[in-house]
């Protein structure tokens, strides 16, 4: 299931969200959970030599790549954030582009030995058609990595989210949440040859996990 995607809408609300967060002046870093220093690190990357991060906000884990000496690509759909990350990384080798993923797939000719997604936009855009493009983007044998909260019982496929509560001006944009079986199915259908996904226990009981899935090409 699709819905319309409003992008110019979602744009501003991008913007909105890069000048929140780019405030902050954080060194590179590349953590899949919500919990700093929580859960996996680079290693399910792979040993890539290059490597695609799809909605990479602050570009904080592509420069943390980049320092290990990974050609580091990095796609936002806000202006704000593209412009201030990439030269902010730019020094680090970090090559940050602007775009609507879906389009700058469509157009770009690259191969990667991983893309990857952390809360980004393998959570905000439609997978039947994000994912075959993902995968024309691997190289042989490269991997496609993402992480997000799991769904919320009962409530699957696109979720409506507003940006910054319940007041105040209407941004908003959407998600999507599957089961895990879900993901497994849409990965191998878009021509993975395997998929799996997993969840990672919060450091806390009882709060929110996240969601981690890794499929091969």
């Amino acid at each position: 299931m699709s819905v319309p995607h409003d992008i110019p809408a979602e744009t501003e609300l991008w913007n909105a969200y890069a000048e929140s967060v780019l405030k902050e002046d954080l060194p590179p870093s590349l953590c899949w959970t919500q919990y700093a220093g929580h859960g996996p690190g680079p290693e399910l990357l792979g040993a890539p030599e290059s490597v695609l991060e799809i909605g990479c906000g602050t570009g904080r884990a592509a420069a943390h790549l980049a320092q290990q000496g990974v050609k580091a690509t990095g796609v936002d759909l806000s202006p704000v954030m593209a412009q201030r990350a990439g030269e902010k990384w730019a020094p680090f080798g970090v090559r940050i582009e602007q775009g609507e993923i879906l389009d700058w797939l469509a157009a770009d000719e690259g191969r990667y030995d991983a893309v990857y997604s952390i809360f980004g936009a393998a959570w905000f855009t439609d997978p039947g058609r994000l994912f075959p493009l993902v995968r024309e983007h691997l190289a042989p044998g490269g991997v496609f990595v993402f992480s997000q909260p799991p769904a919320i019982p009962g409530a699957y496929g696109p979720q409506g989210m507003y940006k910054g509560g319940f007041a105040g001006k209407a941004m908003f944009t959407y998600r999507y949440s599957y089961k895990p079986a879900v993901w497994r199915r849409l990965l191998l259908s878009a021509g993975f040859q395997e998929a799996e996904v997993w969840e990672i226990d919060a450091p806390m009981p009882g709060h929110i996990g996240t969601l981690m899935v890794r499929a091969r090409a």
